[in-house]
């Protein structure tokens, strides 16, 4: 099920590595303006994902994935938010500058959607949303990785994190999650949960391209 999805939403997905922001990220030449956008705003989202991952946890259908799901969101309001918040020092914001940042309309859109399908959608379409951020992520990681080191050591340590052994098995047990619940879906369940998926990838793209940007509301 999830190569499926994966083919379907590759054209999005091919976007996402070729986005200037993530060039910028590979050969150091991302503005550190950007990279802070980027990081406050990221830091919103994982306040968020943390919510959704949260309601995964009480909607789990069974033990194991209670608590795996339990773990994530524990793991992510420590490990990957204290990650963001060195980020952000050595960028001169502080924690109450973060956590005064207004939502961008992107941030607002991705966070509004996961959170609204994680409560009022079935499980499977939780984890179908949930996927392209876990995978895509350690797709991204590993195809900048791959590119060789940064030469800003910030950007470096950012694709470390997301190109290791454990943001992988992460992202695989995500797949094998969507895996099992899929094969039990009915043809009106597997276009959900492809609609799911497809809407977070489109996401995941313009959250790169809200970051590139600089995007804020009108007025």
């Amino acid at each position: 099920m999830s190569t499926q999805l994966r083919r379907a939403a590759d054209p999005v997905w091919q976007a996402q590595r070729e986005h200037p922001f993530l060039r910028g990220i590979a050969d150091g030449t991302l503005t550190l303006e950007r990279f802070s956008f980027y990081v406050r705003q990221d830091y919103l989202f994982l306040i968020e994902y943390a919510r959704l991952l949260a309601l995964g946890a009480a909607r789990a259908p069974d033990l194991a994935t209670m608590t795996r799901f339990a773990e994530l969101t524990t793991e992510i309001l420590t490990t990957e938010m204290d990650l963001h918040r060195s980020f952000a020092a050595e960028l001169g914001v502080s924690v109450a500058e973060l956590e005064a940042e207004t939502p961008a309309p992107t941030t607002q859109g991705y966070t509004d959607f996961l959170v609204r399908t994680a409560a009022q959608g079935d499980f499977t379409e939780l984890a179908a949303a949930l996927l392209p951020c876990m995978w895509g992520y350690a797709e991204i990681g590993r195809v900048l990785a791959a590119k060789g080191r940064s030469p800003d050591e910030r950007y470096a340590r950012w694709v470390d994190m997301y190109a290791s052994a454990e943001f992988g098995e992460l992202s695989d047990w995500c797949r094998s999650l969507v895996d099992r619940l899929g094969a039990a879906l009915t043809d009106d369940g597997r276009v959900r949960l492809q609609r799911a998926f497809l809407t977070s990838s489109r996401y995941e793209l313009a959250f790169w391209e809200m970051a590139w940007n600089g995007e804020r509301w009108p007025a």
